[in-house]
C-alpha cells in the first residue's frame, strides 16, 4: 500500500492528512497558518509532515494552496490571503523532509479529489464548481487536470457575467463569483431586507432584526422552512449559477458538474432552480446528452485527498 500525505493550506489553518491509494484517511493534523510569514507556513507544513509519516512510509508529499501555482508543480506564484509571492514551496518541503513534494492550487485538488472518489468517480470529463465566499473550480477533462500554460487554469469565478457589474475583489467588475457565491447570497438577503423589511420578517427576526447580521447559513435554513424571500433569494442566485455553468459547458463539454461549498449545502431546493437555469441557457440543448449535476460528497477533506493523490501523478 502505497501511502502519501495531502496538505491543504488555509489562511487561517493548515490541515493534513495521511492518505491511501483508495483515497482512505488514516491519519490527521492540524497547524494554524502564520499567514503573514513565509518561512513560518513552510515550517508549519513540514512539522505536519513529519508528525503523519512517523512509523509510516510515505511516498510523496502533495500540498493544496490558496493562489496562483505554477505549471510544474513547484512554486506558489501569488496567494492572496497569504505572504506567498513566487514561492518555491516544493522545493522547501522536500528539504525539510526528505520527500518528493508538489504543489497544487487548492481548488483543483479539491477538484481532483471528487473525481478520483468521490461525486465524479465514474466520469472522464467533469467541472467541480466550489461555491463559497468566492466561486473556485477545478476542471478534468479526458481524467486529465487542466492546469493552462502558467497553471492558472480554473479560476472560473471571475468569468465577467455583467458588464460594469458589481465590482468584485479582484478589481474588476461583474464577476461571476458576486452573482453566484455565498457572498451573492448574502447581498441579496440583505438588500431586501433593508429595502422591505416587512417581506423578510422570518430573515429579520433569524438575525435579531439587524439585515447587516443575516447569513448565508440564515437564508438556507429559512428557504428549507419555506420561507418565500429565501427561496426567491436561493432562486435569483441559481439562476446565476446555472447561467455560468452554461457558458462553461459550451466551452468544455463536461459529462458532469459537481457542485460543492457553503452554498451547495442547500441541496434539493439549489439544485433543482440551477439546473432549470442550466438547461434554459444552454447552446444546442435538444441536441446533446445533458451533463449531470450533482452535489459533491468528500465535504472538506475534498482537497488534502486530492493533494495527496496528485502527488503519486508523474510531473
Amino acid at each position: 500500500m502505497t501511502l502519501t500525505i495531502g496538505v491543504d493550506v488555509g489562511g487561517t489553518k493548515i490541515a493534513a492528512g495521511l492518505v491511501t491509494e483508495e483515497g482512505e484517511v488514516l491519519r490527521t493534523a492540524r497547524r494554524d497558518t502564520p499567514a503573514s510569514e513565509v518561512d513560518a507556513t513552510a515550517d508549519a507544513i513540514a512539522d505536519l509532515v513529519t508528525e503523519l509519516r512517523a512509523d509510516e512510509d510515505v511516498a510523496a508529499v502533495g500540498i493544496g494552496a490558496a493562489g496562483f501555482c505554477d505549471a510544474e508543480r513547484t512554486s506558489v506564484v501569488y496567494a492572496p490571503n497569504l505572504a506567498w509571492r513566487n514561492e518555491p514551496l516544493a522545493e522547501k518541503i522536500t528539504k525539510a523532509t526528505g520527500l518528493p513534494t508538489v504543489v497544487e492550487n487548492d481548488a483543483n485538488a479539491a477538484a481532483w479529489g471528487e473525481f478520483r472518489f468521490g461525486a465524479a468517480k465514474k466520469a472522464k470529463s467533469a467541472i467541480v464548481v466550489t461555491l463559497g465566499t468566492g466561486i473556485g473550480g477545478g476542471i478534468i477533462i479526458n481524467d486529465h487536470l487542466v492546469r493552462g500554460f502558467q497553471g492558472f487554469a480554473g479560476e472560473i469565478g471571475h468569468m465577467q457575467m455583467k458588464a460594469g457589474g458589481r465590482r468584485c475583489g479582484c478589481g474588476l467588475r461583474g464577476c461571476w463569483e458576486r452573482y453566484g457565491s455565498g457572498t451573492a447570497l448574502v447581498h441579496e438577503a440583505r438588500e431586501i431586507a433593508t429595502v422591505a423589511p416587512a417581506s423578510a420578517v422570518r430573515l429579520l427576526e433569524m438575525a435579531g432584526g439587524d439585515p447587516q447580521q443575516i447569513t448565508g447559513q440564515m437564508v438556507t435554513a429559512a428557504a428549507k422552512e419555506g420561507d418565500p424571500v429565501a427561496l426567491d433569494v436561493l432562486e435569483t442566485v441559481a439562476d446565476w449559477i446555472g447561467r455560468g455553468l452554461a457558458d462553461l459547458t459550451a466551452i468544455l463539454d463536461p459529462e458532469m458538474i459537481v457542485l460543492g461549498g457553503g452554498v451547495a449545502t442547500a441541496g434539493e431546493i439549489l439544485l433543482e432552480p440551477v439546473q432549470k437555469a442550466f438547461e434554459k441557457n444552454l447552446t444546442a440543448r435538444l441536441y446533446r446528452d445533458i451533463a449531470e449535476i450533482t452535489l459533491a460528497q468528500l465535504g472538506v477533506p475534498a482537497g488534502l485527498i486530492g493533494a495527496a493523490d496528485l502527488a503519486r501523478l508523474p510531473a
